[in-house]
């Protein structure tokens, strides 16, 4: 029998797992990418872009297309979609997996200012006078009113709403390298990192620059994970959780 899985995707784990399950004949693969980046990196199979409408869209759409199980592997701070998730599987009694890359972990020579959410990420920011923003596009917004302080903003595609007064906007994809980075913070005389806790490989190599450098970075925590569904901090974990289904 075929086993029909949703992956809530849009990161490098949910197309590696997309990659590794579609090449089994046992399973057929549906990746669902939000729709928020204009040219997003695609994973193999099946693929289909945007929103379903919050949760009752969802149960509606797991049920119309006979769904097995759903692994929700999106981004860490993609909370609505996770809650949802959750809440529609559940409900229509569809086994569902949260695939989380573990978060970063402050090394020795790192001066890390842990915060609760961007709100309080720009309170922070507010006292130094040049910031590397790292936090994609979404969320810029919460600096805007920082009329005194010189941004770098970096993201993959424009910021839709306001942007600080005084800025550079960088557009760029990972996977960044060190001695870039190191490069980018000597070129704008950077004092203050700001980043959300993504966790993975492919922009740490800010974390090591600022450390070098001897830079404060300002770092957003995770929000929690819903309740409700297994979990897995690897593609592996996770490859080893649909087998078993």
């Amino acid at each position: 029998m075929t086993s029909k899985v949703l992956i809530l995707g849009g990161t490098r784990e949910a197309r590696e797992l997309a990659a590794i399950a579609g090449g089994e004949r046992e399973f057929e693969i549906v990746s669902s990418l939000a729709g928020r980046v204009r040219e997003p990196v695609l994973p193999e199979g099946q693929v289909r872009i945007g929103g379903f409408g919050g949760t009752a869209g969802l149960r509606k759409w797991l049920t119309d297309n006979d769904i097995d199980a759903v692994v929700d592997a999106t981004h860490p701070f993609a909370g609505t979609i996770s809650a949802h998730a959750v809440a529609a599987a559940r409900s229509v009694g569809v086994p569902i997996l949260h695939l989380r890359r573990p978060g970063w972990s402050p090394e020795p020579g790192d001066r890390w200012i842990r915060v609760p959410d961007l709100t309080a990420a720009a309170r922070a920011a507010a006292e130094h006078g040049r910031i590397f923003l790292t936090i994609g596009r979404q969320g810029v917004a919460h600096f805007a009113g920082l009329s005194e302080s010189w941004f770098l903003i970096r993201a993959i595609d424009p910021p839709a709403g306001p942007v600080p007064p005084r800025h550079r906007l960088l557009l760029s994809r990972g996977p960044f390298t060190v001695a870039r980075e190191l490069e980018l913070l000597r070129e704008h005389r950077i004092d203050a990192l700001v980043t959300k806790d993504s966790g993975g490989d492919l922009t740490v190599a800010k974390l090591t620059a600022a450390r070098a450098h001897d830079i404060p970075v300002i770092v957003v925590d995770r929000p929690p994970t819903p309740e409700g569904a297994d979990r897995a901090d690897t593609v592996a974990a996770a490859w080893e959780w649909l087998r078993g289904r």
